[in-house]
């Protein structure tokens, strides 16, 4: 059973966060779940941009070269000494299982030495309180849409470590689909932030792209709309790419804000909150923004650097889990399918 309201079990406030579950190297302290000292990432994107996306092989290599001076260089940020991390927070899933036994294995290490608490932490959750770190104050129940490059999810956060999973994605995840077709279109990796720049100059009425399932239960499906795309530029080869981009990314935002919108009056929300990789859409930050504005929601916008992986919302997300549960055993492994918990 899940503990939630005020923390009460453990005293260590000063937690060092280490994230490696894909291509970003990630090293942070944060004190009490809110106050971040420091938040170093290392991105792998370059190394991955000649393959059109991430490998797994490369990405472990990486996070094994690079991990250690990360976490040095979050420690020397922070203005913390070895003596004064008080537990270590590690993401052990979802993601790429070689990324995450290296960040697994390190905080293991360090929490043996330091003879400080292990949390393993749940990747999905971590996302989640990257809100709290810079809106402490968020009032619950809240609806989250978590969308990234792996995952597309309705949330609902009851209280604190307390969710409803309302639905997700049946095919590829929106940031998946962002990839694929920027891949198919030469656009460059990662996709997400090609499209979004190139759509700025696009008609998003251009061309009408199917809304798959958008007012059919709480789940997703992005593929139906990737493929009409592929084969919507292989008939008009000519065709402006700006109104592509424009008008494929106005279907894929135009079906995550309508659920989002619906949930949030289904189960009487004081907000919605964006969170993952693909919060960082202009698009989707806009029209969720006039959606809260037009219902009277609190909406919760993440600034860019929390809408990446980062270790700072692993440490925010682990003072809470610590709290409630305790430290992990030294057993715990990697689970590249660890679900997120829910009630």
């Amino acid at each position: 059973m899940m503990t939630t309201g005020s923390p009460t079990r453990s005293t260590a406030d000063r937690i060092l966060g280490i994230e490696t579950s894909c291509d970003e190297t990630a090293a942070a302290l944060v004190v009490r779940g809110t106050d971040v000292l420091s938040s170093v990432v290392s991105s792998q994107i370059e190394l991955h941009q000649r393959f059109g996306g991430v490998v797994p092989e490369v990405a472990s290599r990486a996070h094994v070269e690079l991990l250690m001076p990360v976490v040095s260089q979050a420690l020397v940020e922070a203005g913390v000494a070895d003596n004064e991390v008080e537990a270590v927070a590690v993401t052990h899933g979802p993601g790429l299982v070689g990324a995450l036994l290296v960040g697994l294995s390190a905080a293991k290490a360090l929490s043996l030495v330091w003879g400080v608490p292990l949390v393993g932490m749940n990747h999905l959750e971590a996302h989640l309180y990257a809100a709290f770190l810079e809106e402490p104050d968020l009032e619950m129940p809240m609806v989250f849409l978590l969308v990234s490059g792996g995952h597309t999810m309705l949330i609902v956060m009851e209280d604190h470590l307390r969710y409803r999973v309302l639905g997700s994605t049946l095919d590829d995840a929106a940031g998946e689909a962002f990839d694929k077709v920027a891949r198919y279109m030469n656009l460059g990796y990662p996709g997400g932030p090609v499209i979004d720049r190139l759509a700025v100059d696009g008609d998003p009425t251009a061309i009408s792209f199917p809304r798959a399932m958008a007012h059919d239960g709480w789940d997703f499906s992005f593929s139906g709309v990737k493929t009409a795309v592929v084969n919507h530029v292989r008939k008009h080869p000519d065709v402006d790419v700006n109104d592509v981009a424009a008008s494929f990314q106005e279907a894929v935002v135009d079906v995550l804000v309508d659920k989002a919108r619906r949930a949030a009056r289904e189960v009487g929300a004081k907000g919605l909150c964006l969170a993952g990789g693909v919060a960082a859409n202009s698009r989707l930050r806009e029209k969720l923004l006039d959606v809260c504005v037009a219902d009277g929601y609190r909406a919760f916008l993440p600034s860019r650097a929390m809408c990446t992986d980062n270790a700072a919302m692993v440490a925010a997300a682990g003072w809470w889990r610590l709290q409630a549960d305790g430290p992990s055993a030294m057993t715990i492994g990697a689970e590249p399918s660890l679900r997120l918990p829910s009630i």
